[in-house]
């Protein structure tokens, strides 16, 4: 037993000494260095695919970014705004998923990103005015939902130029004007009844929060439920941007303003604006 308990007591004081020794502990921190495996060029590769495909079915199908084009959406929604939009949320129910996402229906003021029933292919963000049954018309520029006037604070009402068809919908028709899309004008009367239009099942009206510029529902007709996207989370970045950038198709125009972007990143960022949850 002795010999063992000052074995024990030699090792322990040599133990001492090598921590008192630098040369010592970087010997001892190479030789652990050296036990442990490292990564293979094989391992890395599939670490970096499984990132990598993760974040692709993410940004396919759970969100999705977007950026804000025109000023339809002022003030809850500015030219330059980008956002993440959930797609999840109103896509049709999967079964086999059961609980684990968030479905649900779109409901009245929701704001949502859809596909134009007017113009394939073109990315439309506005709020939804009425669902399925619901009967609107508007009054001196007041939405009436139901029969009872909407309480709208997020709306701007900067445009005092007279229109009557924008301003008293459905009671004045569209006449020659340019803006209405022509299927719409000629479907447009089946579906008024009395004051009011009338929201067929899966269709929804939908007009932006700045109403005197919007060319919304009023213009080009109901909103497909087939046609929506998604629901704007949160804005992720926002950027000065003029009301005319994304008017100008031109790839000089395009290189002009990314080099804007860069040299003024930091003092055109609206810093106020990011992360801000879009409601």
């Amino acid at each position: 037993m002795a010999k063992k308990e000052l074995t024990v007591e030699n090792n322990v004081a040599a133990d001492k000494e090598k921590r008192k020794d630098p040369a010592a502990m970087e010997k001892t921190k190479a030789a652990d260095a050296e036990e442990k495996p490292k990564e293979t060029t094989v391992e890395f590769l599939s670490s970096l695919a499984a990132v990598l495909v993760t974040g692709l079915f993410i940004i396919t199908f759970v969100v999705q970014a977007f950026e804000i084009p025109s000023s339809s959406m002022e003030k809850t929604l500015l030219i330059g705004d980008h956002v993440f939009v959930n797609r999840i949320q109103f896509a049709p129910k999967s079964s086999w998923v059961g609980r684990l996402l968030p479905y649900r229906d779109v409901h009245f003021r929701d704001i949502v990103v859809f596909l134009s029933p007017e113009t394939p292919g073109l990315y439309v963000v506005k709020r939804i005015i009425g669902v399925p049954g619901d009967k609107i018309h508007v009054r001196n520029g007041v939405v009436y939902r139901n029969g009872v006037a909407l309480e709208e604070p997020y709306v701007d009402h900067d445009d005092d130029r007279p229109d009557s068809y924008r301003n008293d919908f459905p009671a004045v028709p569209p006449g020659d004007d340019p803006n209405v899309w022509t299927n719409w004008a000629i479907d447009l009367p089946s579906y008024i009844q009395g004051d009011d239009i009338v929201v067929p099942p899966d269709h929804y009206f939908a007009m932006g929060d700045h109403r005197g510029v919007s060319l919304d529902s009023r213009y080009w007709g109901f909103i497909p439920k087939d046609n929506v996207i998604g629901r704007p989370m949160f804005i992720y970045w926002s950027f000065e941007t003029p009301s005319d950038q994304y008017m100008k198709t031109a790839w000089s125009d395009r290189m002009l303003f990314l080099g804007h972007v860069v040299l003024h990143f930091f003092d055109k960022t609206e810093w106020k604006r990011t992360l801000r949850i879009v409601r």
